[in-house]
């Protein structure tokens, strides 16, 4: 998985970028297809918003959180691409099992 890190008027530290991967590393235990994640960390007065952009096989994922805490965004924006990749996994995984097997249908039509 490609990492990329990014501030818009925003420097970003060790800590913090140490913060988005422990907090990303959430994607990978769910789904290990993740190809590459972009984030992008901004400062806008009282607003701190964390974006990012998850590209796995076949689709790309899209979340942003806006907070009055830059950690608290980062949590809440993990949060929900963790439903994302969830979801997306189920999706994907459930195509095979819906008709059932040759041995199911067989059955079925005898």
């Amino acid at each position: 998985m490609n990492l990329t890190i990014t501030g818009h008027h925003l420097d970003v530290t060790p800590a913090l970028r140490g913060y988005v991967e422990d907090k990303l590393k959430r994607v990978t235990r769910h789904f290990d297809n993740v190809i590459d994640v972009g984030v992008i960390l901004s400062v806008d007065k009282l607003q701190q918003k964390a974006e990012a952009n998850v590209h796995v096989s076949g689709k790309a994922l899209y979340a942003e959180a806006v907070d009055a805490d830059l950690y608290a965004a980062i949590d809440a924006l993990s949060d929900r691409l963790d439903r994302q990749i969830v979801k997306h996994k189920e999706k994907t995984g459930d195509v095979h099992r819906e008709a059932g097997g040759l041995k199911r249908q067989g059955a079925e039509l005898g």
